[in-house]
């Protein structure tokens, strides 16, 4: 019982220490221990109705056109999103008829999420093939 409550103590001097340091002004270590993010429990309805999307012809050559536009302006960069977190992100684009951004949501809650969530935000895409369009991009 003694072993098991040292291992459990030395645990959570290791959590406690890698979460003071990335709280901390300095940028994280990239070896600190971090916890997967809490899961968002809305997100799977979303990602359901963007998978109902196919089969469609029109939506898979859109899904093509839609990467290409994303991919040539770099929107992913925007905010230096991709370093406040190690593990990916899966956000879902709402677009409307004209290929605006109306609405956000990813997988996860965490600051890596929220600064995707803004970086879309807004975003005019081409016109998409039906409205509401379901986008689901995956960032590492």
């Amino acid at each position: 019982m003694r072993k098991h409550l040292i291992k459990i103590s030395m645990l959570c001097a290791a959590v406690l220490m890698a979460a003071c340091e990335t709280t901390g002004t300095k940028p994280a270590d990239p070896n600190a221990v971090e916890a997967p993010s809490p899961k968002n429990p809305d997100f799977s309805a979303e990602m359901a109705k963007f998978d109902a999307q196919f089969p469609n012809a029109k939506a898979t050559k859109y899904e093509n056109e839609s990467i290409a536009f994303n991919n040539e302006r770099k929107l992913d960069q925007k905010g230096n999103c991709h370093g406040k977190s190690k593990y990916p992100v899966t956000i879902v684009l709402v677009l409307d008829a004209e290929g605006k951004v109306t609405k956000t949501m990813t997988d996860v809650e965490n600051a890596k999420a929220s600064c995707f969530r803004s970086a879309y935000a807004g975003v005019q895409f081409p016109r998409p093939p039906m409205a509401p369009y379901r986008k689901a991009i995956l960032l590492n």
